[in-house]
């Protein structure tokens, strides 16, 4: 064995400096030279005269749409016809003759298209529930985002298991935000 190492092998050439700015500096050339090529292909078509009236009415149009509010979108009205309803049992508990304990959700059904009414409205829509021993009981459920109902289920106690439960909307009013 001989008593020294084998010899290292010779370190890679990194590129210089030089190629890699030159490298760079031609691709931008490029870029650029393409640019412009495009740019004067097109204006070698017109005029300089319809150049001028482009810019002239280009900057007219700008100037005008600035000027112009926009329009405020326009929505339809909501009102109690809008809306039909009815109401699902979700818990039922029957005493015998005593009558029984219900508990009902509404179900509201847009009569329209629902893309139509505000979005940032929230409505308000009343209902009148029937079929509870002690009178009619009102509540209120709401509409926002056109199509998002937060509601509370509602629990009314009926005279008999054959009591038909029904409800009618009242009322809707609109809050916006």
């Amino acid at each position: 064995m001989p008593d020294f190492p084998p010899p290292a092998p010779p370190a890679p050439k990194k590129p210089r400096n030089w190629v890699i700015i030159s490298s760079a500096a031609a691709v931008i050339a490029a870029v650029i030279g393409t640019g412009v090529f495009v740019v004067n292909s097109r204006d070698d078509n017109s005029s300089s005269t319809t150049s001028a009236a482009t810019t002239s009415a280009t900057e007219d149009a700008i100037t005008a749409a600035i000027e112009e509010p926009t329009p405020e979108p326009t929505y339809e009205v909501v009102d109690a016809d809008s809306f039909t309803i009815e109401l699902r049992t979700t818990k039922r508990q029957c005493f015998g003759s005593a009558g029984c304990n219900v508990t009902v959700e509404p179900e509201l059904t847009y009569l329209g298209d629902s893309t139509a009414i505000d979005p940032d409205a929230v409505y308000e829509i009343t209902y009148e529930i029937r079929g509870d021993d002690s009178g009619p009981v009102i509540e209120t459920a709401e509409l926002s985002d056109q199509t998002s109902l937060n509601y509370t289920p509602t629990s009314i106690s009926t005279a008999s298991s054959g009591t038909k439960v029904s409800a009618k909307i009242t009322d809707v009013l609109a809050r916006g935000y």
